[in-house]
């Protein structure tokens, strides 16, 4: 059986959730009982999936959200073909610095396809406001023919988002061609 790798980073601002996204996409759980920690530097993780009889290993690049780390997270970026570019849903200040992550990701990796991801959803349901306002994001995200993904890893909800990305990753290309094989 033949194997396509497939690189995808993660970006966003300390405590967004993107930790705890891949967390539950890959092991299928939300820890919520633990305390906050940052990634310092990056962790890897990778999911395992099957495409056309193929089989796909997914690497995830789940890269430190602290400024500090900034220079040392673009090392990651090389060789992606997707990026995940996170931010909580009811804070503006990590979308704008989304904004960040989008342009320094395209100057870098200029192939990459860029999804924005909307983490904590189930927050709104204890009365938090989205920030900005979810037309905001969507017309950004249509602007620079981005993906808008509106995740909750505590709930699941969206989840499925990931799933979703191999697939539509899989019709790029070079990335068909090798499924093909």
């Amino acid at each position: 059986m033949n194997r396509v790798d497939l690189k995808v980073v993660l970006l966003g601002n300390s405590a967004v959730g993107k930790t705890s996204l891949v967390e539950r996409f890959v092991n299928e759980r939300f820890n919520e009982g633990l305390s906050y920690q940052n990634t310092i530097g990056a962790a890897f993780a990778a999911k395992q999936m099957q495409v056309n009889g193929k089989r796909l290993i997914m690497g995830i690049w789940d890269t430190a959200g602290s400024e500090k780390y900034d220079a040392m997270s673009r090392i990651y970026y090389r060789g992606a073909k997707a990026a995940v570019i996170c931010y909580d849903i009811t804070k503006s200040n990590t979308f704008q610095r989304a904004k960040f992550w989008i342009r320094e990701l395209r100057e870098i990796e200029e192939g990459c396809k860029i999804y924005i991801c909307a983490t904590k959803n189930d927050i709104l349901e204890h009365g938090a406001i989205p920030s900005p306002n979810i037309d905001v994001v969507k017309t950004y995200t249509a602007g620079i023919r981005a993906k808008l993904f509106i995740t909750s890893s505590k709930t699941g909800e969206n989840l499925n988002c990931l799933m979703k990305l191999h697939k539509i990753l899989c019709l790029i290309p070079i990335m068909y061609k090798k499924l093909k094989r």
